[in-house]
């Protein structure tokens, strides 16, 4: 995403914990007008606020805030191995709270901003065993986008949130489905759906959007078997 979107020559700022990664990143990013990097561990919820700040005054404020950092660990719950679930919990939602509190305070005061909440395809049917944590993580990420989405509607703040499905990133290495995209596919998925600033978007589209429907509407004696 930060490729395609200097593609379109936007300044871009950017946060995760490997801060080499970033730098070389950032040395490709040549048609983007100004590109910030900053090492942030999103479970450091007093430094995201910091970062966040730096990095807006380091760009001359934010317009965009994509909340994307994200941890598959897990393991059955209740099988001795609770550190995994918990270190997933405070990474994809608590983690992701500190930075939706840290982006709405910057566009609050601004008077306009656009939000991006990437929760998952698990927000809206609770997986079994290894993933439960992860799918309660995330769709407690979506229900945070929905609540602000009802607060702030009329204002000049908007907030997508996007339910991707199988995409090939690292998150997803090894998994075994015919249903996984391409990575271009994907981002390409996502960045259409951000641009447009969609309320709610499973991306890809195809097969995901009615994939999506039929996890939140059919019985669960049905679901249980799609999951």
């Amino acid at each position: 995403m930060a490729r395609e979107f200097a593609s379109r020559g936007r300044s871009l700022g950017l946060a995760a914990r490997r801060l080499d990664r970033l730098d070389a990143l950032a040395a490709e990013l040549t048609t983007s007008p100004k590109v910030a990097v900053a090492r942030l561990d999103v479970t450091d919820t007093d430094a995201v606020r910091t970062t966040f700040r730096a990095l807006s005054a380091d760009l001359g404020g934010v317009d965009r805030v994509i909340v994307n950092a994200g941890l598959g660990k897990g393991a059955p719950i209740g099988t001795g191995k609770a550190a995994a679930n918990i270190e997933t919990v405070q990474t994809n939602l608590i983690g992701a709270l500190a930075q939706i509190e840290a982006a709405l305070e910057i566009f609050r005061e601004q008077n306009h901003g656009h939000l991006v909440l990437v929760s998952s395809m698990s927000a809206v049917r609770g997986l079994p065993k290894a993933q439960a944590a992860y799918s309660a993580s995330k769709a407690g990420l979506a229900t945070l986008g929905q609540g602000l989405q009802a607060e702030l509607a009329g204002t000049p703040i908007a907030v997508t949130v996007l339910l991707p499905g199988y995409i090939s990133t690292d998150i997803n290495r090894g998994v075994k489905t015919s249903m996984m995209a391409d990575l271009d596919t994907g981002v390409a998925s996502m960045v259409k759906a951000i641009e447009a600033e969609r309320a709610r978007a499973a991306v890809p589209g195809l097969p995901w959007t009615p994939i999506s429907w039929a996890l939140r509407y059919l019985p669960d004696v049905i679901t249980r078997r799609m999951v």
